[in-house]
């Protein structure tokens, strides 16, 4: 058995792991990082990076597609379209591939050793790792658990054979003919309407009332217009109850009572994530859990002295920037700077079609402070670059307090409104007022100008018409 000690070891290279690891070395602490697969964690590998790449891929053939069908209002039009899905998938890995080693490079430059294998605790500074040559025991002054999550398996459908999660779904090599997705939240629209762009139909079945149910329906409104306009039929208040017994359809129940048959070619399984606690030995260390995550304070400590737990397993937002922050914030307390977590907001996208950015509050979770507060709207049809684009549907809001017209909130839906998010969560960390807002010169014609439209609008002087 080999050995090895270090001041700092990081549990996982997700987007949170490799963060900490590497700031932790550029600061000159011994570090060494656990990996079990590759770097880069779930985002880079099978997650936020690949599906935005078939995502843009969908969105450019759809294009094409439309453009054939002479259906462009441009006057543009174009030959047959088609689709390589294999060669598709190929450009994706290729971007996969050279983001790793890049993230690979970081760990070298900042000196951080990295073991390739699956870590186990023995105790709270000693875990066991099954590398390739043997195990391999690593003893720390100080852990950070980064073990990210996994997809949540239905009882009823557990995955294999026809029912995929959305790692199998990024790694399709044909576009199905028929495809059902279980679940209509981020991950589930996010690839259900990438692949109705690339031909296939598509059935999404919610058990909730409606899709996305994290955020207002102002916002989802212009999505569920664009599935309709996709032909993709979204049936809510229904359970999907298991495969039919030849196991080539799935079985709903709807929601006044009804048993439908969806044949599919493949069931998506989207209905969330899960932090992944189990195989690492956590048990172990007897650590306190909100749920089914780690509890962590302000400064990402566990409640074991010495051990730090940053990302996913933390519980939500389950995103991959607020597990940067929180791996950027460990290794500068790590460092001896005295850091806690104070950030305004952790803005949050959805790339469905038109995309989704919410960042703060939105206003029903406003009211509930109890602060009386200022709602200001502006649609995308007032904006000239959005007419010029082709892509009028949605808006931006603003939040504010009615008292001083300090910002709560930005939310926007629109098409390229992921891009506008930095802009909202810079208001919200700089303590911006409505007038700061609105009195910001806007570079035109462009669509962030509709931010400072919706901060006039909420300060009653909008120099534009605005739809109600």
């Amino acid at each position: 058995m080999k050995a090895m000690s270090c001041k700092l070891l990081v549990i996982g290279a997700g987007p949170g792991g490799y963060v900490c690891a590497t700031r932790s070395g550029q600061r000159g602490i011994d570090t060494v990082i656990v990996e079990a697969k590759k770097p880069g964690g779930t985002c880079l590998n099978v997650g936020c990076i690949p599906s935005k790449a078939l995502i843009h891929a969908a969105d450019e053939y759809h294009k094409v597609a439309r453009f054939a069908a002479g259906d462009s209002p441009l006057g543009i039009g174009a030959s047959e379209p088609r689709i390589d899905l294999a060669r598709t998938m190929q450009w994706k890995d290729e971007i996969v591939g050279r983001l790793n080693g890049g993230v690979a490079g970081l760990l070298k430059n900042a000196s951080v050793k990295v073991v390739e294998g699956w870590a186990r605790f023995r105790d709270g500074k000693t875990v066991e790792v099954e590398t390739e040559t043997g195990l391999q025991t690593i003893h720390a002054e100080q852990v950070v658990i980064a073990t990210g999550s996994r997809p949540v398996e239905l009882p009823a459908l557990p995955f294999g054979g026809r029912v995929i999660s959305s790692t199998e779904a990024l790694a399709l090599r044909q576009v199905p003919s028929r495809l059902v997705v279980v679940g209509a939240g981020y991950i589930g629209l996010e690839l259900g309407t990438a692949f109705a762009k690339l031909g296939a139909h598509v059935t999404v079945v919610e058990a909730l009332p409606r899709i996305l149910p994290q955020y207002d329906a102002a916002l989802t409104r212009p999505v569920e217009v664009r599935l309709r306009q996709l032909g993709v039929e979204v049936l809510t208040g229904a359970k999907a109850t298991g495969l039919t017994p030849a196991g080539d359809a799935l079985a709903v129940e709807t929601g006044d009572g009804q048993h439908k048959a969806l044949a599919a070619d493949h069931i998506l399984v989207a209905v969330g994530r899960a932090p992944l606690t189990a195989g690492w030995g956590l048990e172990a260390l007897d650590l306190d859990r909100d749920g089914p995550f780690l509890r962590i304070d302000a400064r990402c400590r566990t409640s074991m002295r010495g051990v730090y737990a940053i990302g996913d397993v933390t519980g939500e937002p389950m995103l991959a920037h607020r597990a940067s922050a929180q791996g950027e914030l460990v290794a500068r307390i790590v460092a001896g700077d005295d850091r806690i977590w104070d950030s305004a907001c952790i803005p949050a996208i959805c790339f469905t079609d038109p995309e989704i950015a919410v960042a703060g509050l939105l206003p029903e979770a406003a009211r509930a402070t109890g602060v009386e507060i200022l709602t200001g709207l502006s649609p995308f049809q007032a904006n000239g670059r959005a007419l010029t684009l082709g892509e009028d549907a949605g808006f931006i809001r603003v939040v504010a307090r009615a008292d001083n017209h300090l910002v709560l909130g930005i939310q926007g839906v629109g098409a390229g409104i992921a891009e506008l998010s930095a802009g909202f969560a810079l208001a919200l960390e700089m303590g911006a007022r409505l007038e700061d807002i609105a009195a910001t010169v806007h570079a035109h014609p462009t669509q962030s100008e509709t931010l400072m439209e919706a901060a006039r609008n909420a300060l009653g002087h909008s120099q534009r018409h605005h739809a109600p």
